[in-house]
């Protein structure tokens, strides 16, 4: 798959402290779509005995035991619950992570709340002292948030930036026009230098935002020419199109490609000819 390398940065997987106030706690479910794993967020304010999590991947005894820990090692226990999509990957364990704590779920889609209020764009989330700005970043999947953590200069992305490869467009949930337009929010925060750290709910923690947001915004308007061309030559369905332009991919992920495949042709389809 296309990915993104920052020069002389091996990347390692994420586990343990990435800011100071950020720590992952990786689930055991790697995989060709998860990569290493679901990064669990663990997010505490340095002293503070209140802790906030995102995403806390499957459901997964272990790992959910092993979150808390995390935070219980720091003196904190985990006081809210916060997701950045509904995918499975990220939300399944979310309710027992909340039982085992006491604590509710907040998430922009009603099904996946629990108990209290939910999320949406403009919200502040302040636990212990630690303050967290919502961002509405859909695309990916229609109710994917993003979080700045402004303290420590970094935007959670949730699935809307991996640390490796580029995400996939979850037709039809997800919308190409609406995935753009959350890469260029995020560049903006870029420009105003509020963010200069991505840390992605799947891979390593990439260190250059201005330079992965590009990078994303490059692979799209390349990949959106490559779809208009083989639709030109003729092929007339998503799976067409993904053997020709995604030749050179495993065809155990063409599935993926698939779905993102479908996106583009929706999205040109509405944008129509260009002049």
């Amino acid at each position: 798959m296309d990915s993104y390398r920052i020069p002389g940065d091996p990347r390692p997987v994420v586990a343990g402290p990435a800011t100071d106030r950020a720590t992952c706690v990786l689930a055991p479910n790697a995989n060709a779509m998860t990569l290493d794993g679901t990064n669990t967020w663990l997010l505490l304010e340095p002293g503070a005995d209140r802790a906030a999590v995102i995403d806390p991947g499957p459901l997964h005894e272990g790992h959910l035991r092993a979150v808390l820990a995390a935070a219980e090692e720091r003196g904190a226990r985990v006081a809210e619950i916060l997701l950045t999509h509904g995918h499975p990957d990220h939300s399944e364990g979310a309710a027992r992570l909340a039982e085992l704590a006491g604590c509710g779920v907040r998430a922009l889609d009603p099904a996946h709340r629990l108990g209290g209020e939910g999320l949406v764009e403009g919200d502040v989330v302040t636990t212990g002292g630690l303050e967290l700005r919502v961002i509405a970043t859909p695309g990916h999947s229609w109710d994917s948030l993003s979080f700045v953590l402004p303290a420590d200069d970094v935007v959670l992305t949730g699935d809307t930036i991996l640390g490796r490869g580029t995400t996939v467009v979850a037709h039809p949930e997800g919308t190409l026009g609406d995935y753009l337009d959350s890469l260029a929010r995020l560049r903006a925060l870029v420009d105003a230098g509020e963010v200069s750290r991505v840390l992605p709910a799947h891979g390593p923690v990439l260190d250059d935002a201005r330079g992965v947001v590009e990078f994303y915004l490059e692979h799209r308007a390349q990949r959106l020419v490559q779809v208009e061309q083989a639709m030109a030559l003729g092929d007339r369905t998503a799976r067409e199109v993904v053997e020709r332009v995604y030749a050179n991919v495993d065809q155990s992920l063409w599935w993926a490609a698939e779905m993102s495949v479908r996106a583009q042709m929706d999205y040109l389809q509405k944008r129509g000819p260009r002049t």
